[in-house]
């Protein structure tokens, strides 16, 4: 008998699965009011944004991908805000920037996360703005018991905090401290916001979608954007060393809109697996199955064994190459990338041997560019970093790897949504007082380099690591799943799904099954360092099956028994209707709930 931490899910009402109990709770009341999956994805998300503040925040960002049952074909919805119009690599030249800081106000974007919900909310669910935000009102107006993990990243930034960022110790340290494990913290000027967001809304009259756009412009075009207009541009220190000033404006929170897009696929073994365009990582995932797909061998799919775990992380390799050297938020060749043949041409480079190189490839004849800080090759290794164990990497600057949340949610009448809110963390700016909140630092994934896809550009969107996930079979979505942890969302789903679909592990069995994750890569994280031919792996996988690694040529890093990956998913039986979900037990956070 396989062992697992916590039975598979089953019923036939709705599922829900995130990173914290409370929003997985949260997610579920809805359902049982009467909300489909958006209305309690939209839910869910808002109280991701009180109870795990230091993993998301309400000047984030937000992708999802999601499939309603009337219209089973998967869209993506972009809440990535883009660079704002003053976002000039000329600027960050000007200030003595090499890269941009990974903390501050000079790192961030255009929040994207609440337009995007409102959005969802409005085209997808069927509930009052007041009806959803109601959980997310209550905790933080009453307040929630604050995370352990929370605590800690307080702790870790507390010198910021007291010495430079005033109004973030003002929210966050009362009375000079950090507020202890547990403790019920409540944040009610983000209370506040929510309740003139409905507010607003109800005084535009009309209905229920009026009212949602109501509350949108009140976010982009009213008061939230005059805060941030005050606010943002005021300098601060930040991850350099130094204080910047930053460069949203209430113009760029005027310009922008969350969006609807086609999403990235591939088929794979009767599946199809849906992701966000090449603007975020999630073709990098679709790229792995093409190439494993390619090897032609059925023991590179197994995950649990050296060999399949070898011939994985060789994969990744190289769907990392290329995402360094192709994705951004330009013209991407996305359909080669893709394609059969392509992997045909790439899989040769994966042998016995663990390679330390960065090789992209030269899809449709043309050559790759890549940034002067993500170049590295066997002949000029690059300085190590301390690879990410799924739970947030903080230093005291604010600097975070690694960390963001996760939910999706599947109801009765098969609607699904994978979504992974990030950005906007309590470490990464410092907090707008009347809103509660502070911006995010996702612009610290552009390069100050010209002529890259992912150059800094104004109106452009970062690269983004964030990468939900919806499986469909014949047609129909079967599975949302994503799991949070930067550069390695990818590299966790990818062991998930091999265990599940092709090794048919139950859910929890493949959440709960030994990971791993390489570094051999250029991180999307200032400072953006890599570690060529390392490979992370939980200690679960035995001195044997290091040893068979370390004769391959990884340099194999041992993690924790249970500390890679983050996972949550939620599936459904498109002929009987049974619903099933599992969630991670690493961190003791998320939790699936459903029947």
């Amino acid at each position: 008998m396989t062992f697992t931490t916590r039975p598979t899910l089953e019923g036939t009402f709705g599922m829900v699965s995130s990173t914290h109990w409370l929003a997985s709770q949260s997610a579920m009341r809805v359902l049982e009011l009467g909300g489909n999956a958006f209305d309690a994805a939209v839910a869910a998300g808002f109280v991701l944004h009180v109870v795990e503040p230091h993993l998301n925040g309400p000047g984030g960002e937000v992708p999802a991908v999601i499939a309603t049952a009337e219209d089973p074909a998967p869209r993506v919805l972009c809440g990535q805000g883009p660079a704002p119009a003053g976002a000039t690599i000329e600027h960050y030249r000007s200030e003595g920037l090499d890269l941009i800081p990974g903390s501050g106000p000079l790192a961030a974007a255009v929040p994207g996360a609440v337009d995007a919900w409102l959005l969802l909310l409005r085209d997808e669910g069927t509930m009052s703005l007041a009806e959803v935000l109601e959980p997310a009102i209550g905790y933080a107006r009453h307040g929630h018991p604050l995370l352990e993990r929370v605590s800690a990243t307080i702790e870790t930034v507390r010198e910021l905090f007291e010495s430079d960022w005033s109004t973030s110790a003002d929210l966050w340290l009362r009375g000079g401290e950090a507020p202890r494990p547990g403790a019920l913290f409540v944040n009610p000027a983000y209370a506040g916001t929510l309740e003139r967001l409905v507010a607003e809304g109800r005084a535009a009259g009309g209905g229920r979608e009026e009212q949602i756009d109501a509350a949108r412009r009140a976010w982009s075009q009213g008061f939230v954007a005059d805060a941030v207009d005050t606010f943002s541009r005021k300098a601060f220190r930040d991850s350099s060393g130094e204080a910047h000033g930053g460069l949203v404006t209430g113009a760029d929170m005027a310009a922008f809109s969350a969006t609807w897009e086609a999403p990235a696929t591939v088929d794979f073994q009767g599946y199809t697996l849906a992701k966000t365009g090449p603007w975020g990582q999630g073709p990098v995932l679709l790229q792995s199955l093409r190439l494993l797909e390619a090897l032609d061998d059925p023991a590179a799919l197994d995950p649990s064994t050296p060999h399949g775990i070898h011939c994985v992380t060789e994969a990744l390799k190289l769907s990392f190459a290329d995402r360094e050297a192709w994705y951004g938020d330009v013209d991407v060749p996305i359909g080669t990338l893709l394609s059969r043949e392509y992997a045909a041409e790439r899989v040769a480079l994966i042998g016995d041997r663990a390679s330390t190189s960065l090789r992209p490839g030269s899809p449709d004849g043309r050559e790759p560019v890549l940034a002067a800080y993500a170049r590295f090759g066997d002949e000029r290794p690059v300085a190590s970093v301390d690879a990410t164990t799924g739970e947030p990497t903080v230093a005291p600057t604010g600097v975070t790897r690694g960390d963001t949340c996760h939910v999706d949610v599947v109801d009765r009448w098969g609607n699904m949504v994978s979504a992974t809110p990030s950005g906007g963390w309590l470490q990464s700016s410092p907090t707008i007082p009347e809103l509660g909140f502070c911006l995010g630092s996702r612009m610290q994934m552009f390069w100050l380099e010209e002529g890259l896809p992912s150059s800094l550009a104004p109106g452009r969107r970062p690269r983004t690591t964030l990468t939900p996930t919806l499986v469909l079979q014949e047609g129909r979505p079967v599975m949302a799943c994503g799991s949070p942890g930067g550069d390695q969302q990818e590299q966790w789903q990818l062991v998930f799904l091999l265990s599940h679909l092709v090794q048919g592990k139950s859910l929890q069995e493949a959440i709960d099954a030994p990971s791993f994750h390489t570094t051999s890569l250029p991180a999307s994280f200032y400072p953006r360092e890599a570690e060529p031919g390392v490979l992370v792996i939980e200690e679960r996988v035995g001195p044997q099956g290091v040893a068979e690694l370390e004769a391959r040529g990884h340099t194999v890093r041992v993690s924790d028994p249970w500390s890679l990956g983050r996972l949550c998913a939620v599936t459904r039986d498109a002929e009987s209707g049974v619903v099933r979900a599992g969630a991670n037990p690493r961190g003791m956070q998320g939790y699936a709930v459903g029947r």
